[in-house]
């Protein structure tokens, strides 16, 4: 039985793993267009800032590894369409440009994602540069040595990280976000006004409800950002505006979402029997909501893509969701979060309320008492978290795992209250700051629920 995989970053290597593990008979052939794989985009601003030498230390996987275990890797190939009707692929070398038709009996989909690009004018200018694959951010990275002023297009995770980048670095950095605040798919205005703090205190000059309305050549060469506040001229810009699914290969082969994202079930499975789905190219489960939406991230793609390759042939293992947890370091403080936000809560139709506390991780004898703020989202029905967020120059990161295992789970504010946590003065109170959070939910609340 022959299996191939479109798209070999995160999605497609795990997928390759687990085919060649449960399935090690079939034969296995992969289409990738780029010349390397496993590229972590998340290195473009760690090489800027100097903390990763050299961008290919990123890369986790080499394509020898593969060919070696007896994976055809076609690499530099594009495939140009799919008949899921046939189970034939066209596909052309990149390199000679020569076209080829080859069939599967299973297609595995991990073609990930691009940069969704705005309407903007001028916004082919060669000194709009993409930083997504590993190409782009190389060719972005040569670009900014001869750069001092750069302007950052969009304030999500990507904007926010290669904004600090550049700052460090010493550069001039302009930062502009369409919406009222940065990073508002996963925080609340508060934790939000807290970065733009810590960026601004750095040096980042940060723009928000900022709509980029043009980009133009000056007339000594430099590139002009022109945005409904005002005009702002640096040497180049990056943009990191969104992404969106890379599927125009299977409009109308199998099922999609509004936004091109291809519909799978618990097993990757698509509307197609024989197509499986993983990555950015596909949805997630969220389970907060219960319902299916987009959320293109690293840890999805390679958990998808490892359900994929199990899921093959067998239906053997079922998904079991996902709460979206994401997180990142802003000059040295951990912003991280889980689940909906108050904002999406009440687009959800919760009964929706929310705490705050802001207090030390550890006790106050000990040095470096940072303070943590906690945001907990609930339903006031159910008592059932349904998100959170943190923020501290303290490591709160694996904090936020806990309330994502909880959310996983059905746990409530009564039962974080009181969760088994282990005490230390090195490491936190006798109640831990989620437990304290919690308490101050159930009091908020009129007290514990009885059991």
């Amino acid at each position: 039985m022959k299996v191939v995989v479109i798209g070999c970053t995160h999605a497609g290597i795990a997928a390759v793993k687990q085919v060649l593990k449960y399935y090690p008979e079939s034969e296995i052939t992969v289409y990738e267009r780029q010349d390397s794989i496993s590229y972590l985009s998340c290195a473009t601003y760690l090489h800027i800032e100097g903390t990763v030498k050299t961008l290919s230390d990123a890369l986790y996987a080499e394509p020898e590894e593969f060919e070696s275990r007896g994976v055809h890797m076609e690499m530099n190939h594009d495939v140009i369409r799919v008949d899921a009707k046939k189970h034939s692929l066209l596909v052309q070398n990149l390199n000679t440009k020569k076209m080829e038709n080859t069939t599967y009996d299973k297609l595995i989909v991990a073609s990930g994602s691009i940069t969704a690009i705005p309407t903007i004018s001028g916004v082919e200018n060669p000194k709009v540069l993409l930083c997504k694959t590993y190409e782009q951010a190389r060719d972005l990275c040569k670009t900014t040595l001869n750069k001092q002023r750069i302007a950052v297009i969009g304030g999500g995770y990507v904007g926010v990280e290669l904004a600090e980048g550049y700052a460090k670095s010493g550069h001039e950095v302009f930062l502009f976000q369409q919406s009222p605040y940065l990073l508002n798919k996963y925080v609340e205005p508060v934790i939000s006004e807290a970065v733009s703090k810590a960026l601004e205190e750095n040096g980042v000059k940060v723009e928000t409800g900022a709509r980029v309305q043009s980009f133009s050549d000056t007339s000594n060469g430099d590139l002009m950002v022109t945005t409904d506040s005002g005009e702002y001229e640096v040497d180049m810009a990056a943009m990191s505006s969104g992404i969106m699914p890379q599927t125009e290969l299977f409009q109308g082969q199998v099922d999609m979402t509004e936004n091109g994202a291809i519909i799978t079930d618990d097993y990757m499975q698509t509307s197609d029997p024989d197509i499986l789905a993983a990555g950015d190219a596909a949805v997630i489960h969220y389970n907060p909501t219960k319902s299916i939406g987009y959320s293109p991230l690293a840890s999805h793609a390679v958990r998808q893509g490892a359900l994929a390759g199990i899921n093959v042939f067998e239906r053997r293992l079922r998904s079991i969701g996902t709460q979206s947890t994401t997180g990142m370091l802003v000059f040295g403080q951990t912003v991280a979060s889980t689940g909906l936000t108050i904002e999406d809560a009440k687009k959800a139709e919760f009964n929706v309320a929310s705490v705050t506390y802001v207090g030390p991780y550890r006790p106050d004898f000990m040095p470096d008492t940072h303070p943590v703020t906690v945001i907990l989202v609930y339903d006031r029905n159910t008592r059932k978290i349904l998100g959170a967020q943190l923020m501290s120059e303290h490591d709160v990161s694996q904090s936020v795992n806990i309330v994502s295992a909880l959310i996983q789970n059905g746990g409530t504010i009564d039962q974080l209250a009181l969760l088994d946590m282990l005490f230390s003065p090195n490491f936190n109170n006798t109640f831990d700051y989620l437990n304290v959070a919690a308490q101050k939910a159930v009091n908020q609340e009129g007290g514990y629920l009885r059991t």
